[in-house]
């Protein structure tokens, strides 16, 4: 594996879910108007998910397990009744989960070399 593949697979899982941190977070700005008990509950997934990233930053399976956990406590509801619209947030979860798992599978070797 190439250097340049290496810390691509080591840094997409990451950025992709601090990519979804900031999706979540701008359905909390269509609250803040509501007031502060509506704006904080419409942050609190994006909150949630910033955290995860942090865990794993340093722990990769915590963030391969917990976002595909949310992956699906976000879209099987909906995709239950059959609405697809649900698929932007838990796919990139979802997608998030699976790179995380796959780099600590892989964490000896894409730490190495630096």
């Amino acid at each position: 594996m190439t250097g340049q593949v290496r810390k691509l697979l080591l840094w997409s899982p990451r950025v992709l879910g601090i990519l979804a941190a900031f999706f979540l977070a701008t359905f909390a700005l269509g609250a803040v108007g509501e007031g502060l008990s509506a704006f904080l509950l419409h942050a609190a997934p994006a909150v949630l998910v910033s955290l995860v990233v942090a865990l794993s930053w340093r722990w990769e399976w915590v963030g391969g397990s917990v976002f595909i956990a949310l992956a699906v406590l976000f879209g099987a509801p909906s995709l239950a009744r059959g609405d697809f619209w649900n698929l932007a947030v838990s796919g990139p979860l979802l997608a998030a989960g699976v790179l995380f798992l796959w780099s600590w599978r892989h964490r000896k070797e894409l730490h190495a070399h630096g």
